[in-house]
Order: structure tokens, then sequence, then C-alpha cells
């Protein structure tokens, strides 16, 4: 479960930008996490509720805003949100597409208590 090696390194960045704030907690992480971006969501989500007890984000509530697979054809130029994984342009039948979107993993948001 990588996971929690995500979780591990998302921690560090929490930290780090809780010490620069001179934060006395964390109340709440939001994530984007791509269709394609090999992260499981769930997985996720446990892993950051293992990891958080006893740090300063320890009653932190984590939202995770699942970013959808955006393709466009190189072909014919239409822009597809893809619910599967069939890399096949639904207007023209191509196989030439671009990645728009769907891969990210990024924090978005921290939300911090400080003094």
């Amino acid at each position: 479960m990588h996971e929690l090696s995500i979780v591990a390194s998302l921690f560090e960045i929490l930290e780090e930008k809780a010490e620069e704030q001179k934060a006395k907690r964390i109340v709440g992480v939001k994530l984007q996490v791509g269709a394609l971006s090999g992260v499981v969501p769930e997985f996720l989500e446990t892993a950051f509720n293992i990891y958080k007890k006893e740090t300063l984000a320890d009653k932190a509530r984590l939202e995770i805003e699942k970013v959808p697979l955006k393709i466009q054809c190189q072909k014919c130029h239409t822009e597809m949100v893809k619910d599967d994984f069939v890399f096949i342009c639904e207007n023209c039948g191509s196989r030439e597409l671009e990645t728009l979107g769907g891969t990210e993993l990024l924090l978005e948001k921290i939300e911090m208590e400080v003094s």
C-alpha cells in the first residue's frame, strides 16, 4: 500500500506549513486525486486516519476530491470525460488522445488553527 508513504510525505508538508504559520493544530486537509493517479482514495483516507494520531492533525478531517479522467482527441479535438479506461475517441474512433486531467495528486488546501 503505497498510500502510506504518500501520507508520510504529506505529513512532512503539513508539519512544515504548520510550523511556518505557528499553528496550534491542523483542522482540515483537502486533496485532489485523479482517476489515473495510481492512488486509491479509500486507502489514502485510511492511511491518513492512522498516521494522524498524536500529531497536530489528530482531529483533522480529510476531504478528497476525485478528479475524473479528461482526454482530448488529437484528430477531431473532441474533449471527453471518461468513466472507463478505454482510450478511444467516442466521436471519431481515433486512439490519438491527450490526457488533460485525471493524473493529479495535489494538496489543495490546509486549514489550521493559529494562536
